[in-house]
């Protein structure tokens, strides 16, 4: 099949290699000549484990091309994915402007009966507002289709070869037939393809989104009572996770969510139903307990030190996740911000994400070539980012470094009573103070 996909983010990018890996002829299009470049020598614009061989191979196999010929790529297209970015507007909905200048250019130049897709995160109602911008040029038949995206950055790959389920809304058969074909690959093993009407498919995406932020800011907030209470945070999630109907999933309290989803997804939904006069009075309370929860690690080291002015604050874990250099929203950022106000000086490690950190706010802070390297003369060291090579660190070399034994945990990797032993001044969240 002859597949076009609009938009080189993280989400197109993904989708075209997956894709081109089952054996479609894909063409990825962006408008963006610097990036395009960049990936026909496959240097990704984003850090995404396994996402580089993938288009590598299928680049070397001639299944995968890009361009920023969008008309072409248009004209050869059985079935044309748009995934272009929809940022937030200032009160919170969701900017089209990107997804309907595309829906222009599918309309003028398409040249055979078409699938479209909407694969960008949209509002209900954007398919229609882009079949009628289609219509207005097209001088063949077309069909619309939602195909929301459910990948985890850091496990995309493994979310789109192996998906839990597909979400598709159609309108018509035609469209339902060529989508179960396209994705018969990847739900071999017995995974549902869930087919549905289109405004249905779209608010799937925002409902499933709101939900995890939902339980994200749930638990920070009993972390918070369990510390005024005396209960350990862990033993809480271990406690109510077990039970079935809840699942542990999405249970573990830390600096609150960040990434390019959570934040926007649970704005557009609450700006879609204050438009429909429908208040959801719960994912208001989400986004203020996420709010106040990225300011947590700050007012938890302050406790602990008093006045950070002058002091040196090492900080561990930059991007808003592991396995992703993506910043977007990150708590990294609140924290860093309200240091650098308070007159610390702040040095910081991560990964892969120093870079996009950098090029966000500068030198403004100092990065460490490594994890330990952070931590000379600091006075205390915040852990932010659960990346895999803090969980396990050398402690000893960890309070050799530090000036002060003094340990901020932001994502409750370490045992609270061997850090005690080890003579650390040591705070997490939802678990008490270990001095």
């Amino acid at each position: 099949m002859n597949i076009t996909v609009v938009g080189t983010g993280y989400v197109g990018l993904v989708v075209g290699a997956c894709l081109a890996e089952t054996g479609n002829a894909v063409t990825c299009a962006d408008v963006d000549a610097g990036k395009i470049d960049g990936l026909k020598q496959n240097v990704l614009p984003i850090y995404e484990p396994g996402l580089d061989d993938y288009v590598e191979r299928n680049q070397k196999q001639q299944r995968l091309v890009f361009t920023t010929d969008i008309p072409a790529a248009v004209q050869s297209a059985d079935v044309v994915f748009i995934a272009v970015g929809t940022p937030p507007d200032e009160d919170g909905s969701a900017d089209l402007r990107h997804v309907l200048a595309v829906a222009e250019q599918i309309g003028r130049h398409m040249r055979r009966e078409l699938v479209i897709v909407t694969k960008s995160t949209v509002p209900v109602g954007t398919a229609a507002k882009v079949a009628e911008c289609v219509g207005q040029h097209a001088r063949f038949p077309f069909h619309m289709c939602s195909n929301p995206e459910f990948l985890k950055e850091g496990a995309a790959i493994e979310d789109f070869m192996r998906p839990d389920r597909v979400v598709i809304g159609v309108d018509s058969d035609h469209a339902r037939s060529v989508m179960a074909e396209l994705y018969a690959p990847f739900v071999r093993t017995g995974k549902p393809i869930i087919f549905m009407d289109i405004p249905s498919a779209e608010m799937t995406k925002y409902a499933a989104n709101a939900m995890l932020a939902t339980r994200i800011s749930f638990m920070n907030e009993i972390a918070a009572l369990c510390e005024r209470v005396g209960a350990d945070v862990d033993n809480v999630r271990k406690g109510i996770g077990s039970d079935g109907r809840i699942g542990p999933a999405f249970l573990f309290p830390g600096p609150g969510y960040g990434g390019s989803c959570f934040p926007k997804d649970v704005k557009a939904l609450v700006r879609t139903a204050e438009e429909c006069d429908v208040p959801l009075r719960v994912l208001g309370a989400v986004e203020a307990a996420n709010d106040v929860q990225k300011h947590r690690l700050f007012e938890k080291l302050t406790a602990l030190l008093g006045s950070v002015k002058g002091k040196r604050i090492a900080v561990w874990g930059l991007s808003f996740k592991p396995n992703t250099d993506d910043m977007r929203e990150a708590p990294s950022l609140v924290l860093i911000e309200r240091l650098l106000a308070a007159g610390a000086k702040v040095v910081a490690h991560d990964p892969v994400a120093m870079h996009e950190t950098e090029r966000r706010i500068g030198r403004t802070i100092e990065y460490a070539e490594n994890g330990y390297a952070a931590l000379d003369g600091a006075d205390a060291l915040v852990v932010v980012t659960d990346w895999n090579e803090y969980r396990h660190p050398d402690f000893r070399r960890i309070k050799q470094h530090l000036k002060r034994p003094v340990v901020v945990d932001g994502r409750n990797l370490y045992d609270a009573r061997k850090m005690r032993a080890l003579g650390f001044t040591y705070d997490s969240i939802g678990r008490g103070t270990a001095a």
